[in-house]
């Protein structure tokens, strides 16, 4: 949830005078294709060595101990908020912290995959070797295994502080998802309107699809939750105004207004004001445009930062996410960056992608979704299961790697990201039921070096 930054030199500090300029905001992020560029945010979770438990923000041995040590050994610049490290930034990446303590890369826009690896093994080798002497593991999980929400000392961060009480008026399970999950995204670019919604309405419909090949989340609270996505499952019951798919985003006719409507209409959380956030929880941003609220009145600027707090499966900023995936193990990272490009920058590959999934209803995709959360590959989607159509689309995204010919200096295509998810589509056995096999073998043992073992990064340098 990285924290969006307005330029107050540019078209952001303008107040908010037509419907127009909202939509310009969009149009400002469509590139030529040959600028098309790539980035990966990753998510992951920090336990205790011999526990397997969260660690805590603060101590000698908390999460804010973990960004001082990188700021000292490599050059990260850190990012303060009443006294604290609350981030780190250098030129071309940004780590943030999510509420719970996670700690998430924001990679920069990358031209291929190779470079976006040679940037996830820097960023593995840094963290392991800070959080080694103190006996701190990062799991490759998308979801915290051990420790229960009141065991997980929140990011003393403003806009955590007012989005946490907003949460549970309009959920139950906001602060699971703020506190115990982890993701792995990807954005991606558009050159126009139509490309844009075209690649939301694509990635939208594959989102059962890409669910079930990362689902990596079984186990919470120290126990098999019932769901291989429990993390998926607990996005739709966070806020439903705020979070799921999008049904205007199926229309021939759909377009940046359409998503400017939406946004609109969504409950804020707050604006920023230098270093101060406002709170302004539960209006909708389209009061707050028109009337004003507490003596404040809106800019572009607060509308890209209300965009920011938008979780729909795929979401349009100025560029486009994709937002379905659990984390994963290092060596997964790039799998789902891997299958977006290879299917999203060709236009046959997403023809062939759209293909798989178009003659769904949108009743029909909200319940495929919901069910694979549980039943992963094994999910029912008319007269294949969701299994049968993630084979299909890891081989149309290597197809559209292998066309792109993208080659590291050992001359492998892209595709080389994609061999962890094959094994995984050919087997029919998500991560999750892996890691679930692995639960219960070693279920009566208090020993977690098992945990460790299965689930730790290790030091690509090593």
């Amino acid at each position: 949830m990285s924290d969006y930054i307005a330029d107050l030199s540019g078209p952001d500090a303008a107040p908010i005078e037509s419907l127009d300029q909202l939509i310009e905001h969009f149009e400002r992020g469509a590139k030529p294709r040959d600028r098309f560029r790539i980035g990966t945010e990753y998510e992951k979770i920090a336990v205790d060595r011999e526990t397997g438990a969260a660690i805590p923000f603060s101590g000698e041995r908390g999460v804010e101990s973990v960004l001082r040590g990188l700021a000292d050994r490599f050059g990260w610049e850190p990012q303060e908020e009443a006294g604290r490290i609350i981030a780190l930034s250098r030129p071309g990446g940004e780590i943030t912290l999510e509420p719970g303590g996670q700690i998430e890369l924001s990679g920069r826009a990358c031209e291929t995959l190779h470079e976006a690896q040679v940037e996830l093994d820097e960023h593995v080798h840094e963290v392991t070797v800070v959080a080694e002497p103190l006996g701190i593991e990062f799991l490759g999980l998308g979801i915290q295994p051990y420790s229960r929400l009141e065991d997980i000392e929140w990011v003393p961060k403003k806009r955590y502080r007012i989005m946490a009480p907003y949460m549970e008026k309009v959920g139950t399970l906001g602060h699971r998802m703020m506190k115990q999950t982890a993701t792995v995204q990807v954005n991606l670019d558009y050159h126009c309107e139509a490309d844009a919604l075209r690649k939301m309405r694509i990635s939208t419909g594959l989102a059962p699809v890409l669910n079930a090949i990362f689902a990596n989340s079984a186990v919470c609270d120290g126990r098999p939750s019932g769901w291989l996505s429990y993390r998926g499952q607990i996005w739709t019951d966070t806020d439903p105004d705020r979070c799921g798919m999008l049904p205007f985003v199926f229309s021939d006719q759909a377009g940046f207004e359409d998503y400017v409507d939406w946004a609109l209409d969504a409950p804020m959380y707050f604006v920023k004001r230098g270093a101060d956030y406002h709170d302004l929880t539960g209006i909708p941003f389209r009061r707050f445009w028109r009337e004003g609220a507490r003596g404040l009145h809106a800019t572009v600027g607060d509308f890209a930062l209300h965009l920011s707090t938008l979780f729909p499966e795929t979401r349009l900023k100025t560029y486009i996410e994709l937002r379905m995936a659990d984390s994963q193990p290092p060596e997964s990272m790039l799998a789902l960056s891997a299958i977006s490009k290879g299917i999203l920058y060709e236009d046959d590959c997403m023809e062939g992608a759209w293909d798989l999934v178009k003659g769904w209803s949108f009743e029909e995709r909200v319940d495929v979704l919901h069910r694979t959360f549980r039943e992963g590959f094994r999910a029912a989607a008319k007269r294949h299961t969701i299994g049968d159509l993630a084979r299909e689309l890891v081989d149309i995204a290597a197809e559209g790697l292998r066309r792109q010919g993208r080659r590291n200096d050992r001359g492998d295509t892209e595709e080389i990201y994609l061999d962890s998810v094959r094994e995984r589509v050919t087997s029919g056995v998500t991560l999750a039921e892996r890691f679930l096999m692995e639960w219960e073998r070693n279920a009566a043992s208090e020993d977690t070096r098992w945990l460790m073992d299965y689930a730790a990064y290790t030091n690509p340098a090593a």
